[in-house]
């Protein structure tokens, strides 16, 4: 298919279970494969809707694989919801036929959701963009990966299903690569380290994500020292998973907030054991930003068409700047 002819109206895809699969749920199976390509609700959906056969025979999605068997499914894109374009501005840092890259603001949701139905970037995208790819679901089209609410910074969006799937593979292979600079509180004790600890949500506040081991997915993430202040760390931050709230969960965990982050300690809470002489600064500081010091700065992948390897780079917002400007370089 020309890629420029824009999505088919479906696809099919035949899997050959290995003989050493052995009860192994279909749904679950399914959506850990990156020929697939689909999360694990889109597979349970295609299921209850007789578009996966296995063997010939539509099968519900807790039929235990017992290897050999043959898998026939049609995806089939989901339609559209009356989602109402918004000529919201866009800063575009990049533009084809096929993807683009959008240097999204803090304060801007990525997709609608509960509680948000305008205002976000997919209604902004909806207005700009003539061909979005439907993959991702009918609420986020062209949606690659997202960014919390107050978290500034790079995402790419896909304008065709197949520069979709190539990109998902390369988040799951780590090629598409994400960088970010992150304000934590306190010294980190190394330069550089990795922090790999599983992310789940909290069974006490189900808005929050938290290091657990129950109900929990894998979440590795990296970081070296940019800079370093009297009472903070400039950290640069690349993601090898890509969990809810990882990097503010993950600093959060290990004592060293992301400065002002109001959900995960970086605010009040952290601050209220800065020695005394400290405190003023502090209050000043986070009269400046209203958020996060979290900034998605630096993206890099493989362009699906072209194969040309891009990266782009954006400077941090005002407000976070705007912290740095104010902020001492440790004398040590």
């Amino acid at each position: 298919m020309n890629l420029s002819d824009g999505p088919e109206p479906y696809r099919e895809i035949v899997i050959d279970v290995p003989v050493g699969v052995n009860n192994e749920r279909l749904d679950r199976y399914l959506g850990g494969l990156e020929k697939v390509g689909l999360t694990r609700t889109r597979v349970q959906k295609l299921i209850d809707k007789g578009w996966v056969l296995v063997d010939g025979k539509a099968m519900p999605s807790r039929y235990l694989l017992k290897g050999g068997e043959k898998i026939q499914i049609t995806v089939v894109p989901p339609p559209l919801p009356d989602l109402k374009g918004e000529n919201i501005p866009l800063d575009v840092v990049f533009e084809d036929d096929f993807l683009a890259v959008i240097n999204k603001p803090a304060g801007m949701v990525t997709h609608p959701g509960a509680g948000n139905f305008s205002g976000t970037l997919v209604n902004a995208l909806v207005y700009h963009f003539k061909n979005l790819s439907p993959v991702a679901g009918a609420d986020r089209p062209g949606i690659v990966h997202r960014l919390d609410k107050d978290t500034s910074g790079l995402l790419v969006i896909a304008k065709k299903d197949e520069v979709y799937l190539s990109l998902q593979q390369q988040i799951q292979t780590k090629n598409l690569k994400r960088t970010y600079h992150a304000l934590v509180c306190g010294h980190m004790p190394q330069d550089e380290g990795e922090i790999d600890l599983p992310i789940g949500r909290s069974i006490k506040d189900r808005t929050k994500m938290i290091v657990t081991n129950v109900a929990s997915r894998e979440a590795v993430t990296r970081w070296k020292l940019a800079d370093r202040f009297r009472a903070y760390d400039l950290v640069e931050i690349n993601l090898l998973t890509g969990r809810t709230h990882q990097i503010r969960v993950h600093f959060a965990h290990l004592g060293h907030p992301v400065f002002g982050d109001p959900e995960y300690g970086g605010r009040e809470k952290w601050h209220r054991g800065v020695f005394g002489p400290e405190r003023p600064l502090a209050k000043q500081l986070l009269s400046l930003i209203d958020r996060q010091a979290l900034h998605a700065k630096q993206i890099s992948f493989v362009h699906p068409v072209t194969k040309e390897l891009l990266t782009f780079d954006v400077p941090l917002p005002k407000d976070f700047k705007a912290v740095l400007d104010l902020l001492e370089h440790d004398g040590r």
